[in-house]
């Protein structure tokens, strides 16, 4: 591939193809990481010793915690010494918490090799928008991000299957080890083939000040705060689904043979939409899209949480209903973080750090308390699923002035 200029590029050396699939493997690293070990859980819990079926939830929500929490620093970090050493640095401790993970045999030391793994796959979540934001602005931003998003959205789809797999012919450390071998084989790709997007005059020296400041301006924009908690707000009931998951299967439905099928198609559900959107945002916009979304959202959430409390809940309603909630998730994710982004590209680096750790530790403290409540029924998911989605509406229109559907400097 013949070498650009940055006049021609925004990502010298590197052509677009490669710069979405690179962004996307990175988006796929935290995804793989959640759902590849959903079938393995009863396995890992009994090795382990886990007392009951919703403590193995602490091995999901531990990971997300730490993944959340390291985004603060990594923002800072990546403003000052640039991207590429910050991702690869990340990805070296994300292959040395799978590791750990692989070789312990005890519950406390699972949950600190899952910490670690998160504070290290933590650096491609802060990375990933920044070094898009480096390039690409507004439209072409969340064009980028929705291109990604497929591949990202395609891991779900096939995640669960490779540990389900891999506990077929092997033990379940072996899904922790195929985590360490891919994370090895990106960083090695990025040290190979992603060039510094960080331009010099944007670096920032770490100061508290200036670090102070970057969180004030980063946290005092309506328009940015709104938009990351209404994604806090849907984010926290997807990791309530993603921790249930696994049970709804097993003890509701008693049919843990069609989990990862099922899994699967609404997976895809989200993919097509990521799709979709990336076909359609840069007609209709943004706002267009994400907020008409939302209302679907909340639509098949109420509609899904009263037919849970009429107790006519059954596997085919779940699917159904489930991939119609995922299919609007898809359509607003990307666009509610462009929108959170968007005016505030000149700290791009800290303001993802920022919306990353209240985003992920937030969604991740609601999913635990959604997934705690699970009964053997999906009633306590999907309310959680139905307020989430209320929550969300309000926290937009709070951003918004109260006006859905305007667009705003052409998104």
């Amino acid at each position: 591939m013949a070498t650009t200029t940055h006049e021609d590029s925004p990502h010298p050396g590197m052509g677009f193809r490669q710069f979405v699939a690179i962004i996307a493997a990175m988006m796929a690293t935290n995804a793989l990481a959640i759902d590849s070990m959903l079938p393995a859980l009863p396995a890992i819990g009994e090795a382990l010793g886990i007392a009951s079926d919703n403590q193995r939830q602490w091995i999901i929500t531990a990971y997300l915690l730490g993944f959340g929490a390291a985004q603060i620093i990594y923002g800072p970090l990546a403003d000052r010494f640039g991207r590429r050493p910050v991702l690869l640095t990340g990805l070296a401790i994300y292959v040395v918490g799978s590791l750990l993970a692989s070789l312990t045999g005890h519950f406390e030391t699972m949950l600190l090799a899952r910490i670690v793994q998160g504070i290290g796959a933590a650096s491609t979540r802060v990375l990933v928008v920044s070094i898009v934001r480096d390039c690409y602005s507004g439209r072409k931003m969340a064009q980028v991000m929705s291109l990604s998003f497929i591949v990202f959205l395609a891991v779900p789809i096939i995640a669960p299957s490779i540990g389900q797999l891999i506990v077929l012919f092997a033990p379940w450390r072996w899904i922790f080890l195929f985590l360490a071998l891919f994370g090895a084989i990106l960083a090695l790709w990025a040290s190979l083939r992603l060039p510094e997007t960080l331009h010099p005059q944007d670096r920032l020296p770490i100061s508290p000040r200036q670090i102070l400041r970057a969180f004030s301006l980063a946290l005092s924009n309506r328009v940015a705060v709104g938009y990351m908690l209404a994604m806090t707000s849907l984010l926290g009931s997807l990791f309530g689904f993603i921790n249930s998951s696994q049970q709804v299967f097993v003890d509701t439905f008693q049919a843990p043979g069609l989990f990862t099928t099922i899994f699967a198609l609404i997976a895809v559900a989200m993919a097509v939409a990521s799709l979709l959107n990336a076909k359609l945002v840069g007609r209709f916009g943004t706002r267009r899209i994400s907020h008409t979304a939302l209302l679907g959202y909340i639509a098949f959430a109420v509609a899904h949480a009263a037919l849970a409390l009429a107790g006519h809940e059954e596997l085919w309603s779940f699917a159904v209903l489930q991939a119609g909630m995922m299919f609007c998730f898809g359509l607003t994710g990307p666009n509610f973080g462009s929108m959170a982004m968007e005016p505030l590209g000149h700290i791009a680096g800290t303001a993802s750090s920022v919306q990353g750790f209240v985003t992920t530790v937030g969604g991740a403290l609601i999913g635990f308390a959604i997934g705690q409540q699970f009964d053997g029924t999906t009633v306590p998911l999907m309310l959680g699923f139905a307020v989430c989605g209320v929550l969300s509406l309000a926290l937009v229109l709070i951003a918004e002035s109260g006006r859905l559907f305007r667009p705003h400097h052409g998104s």
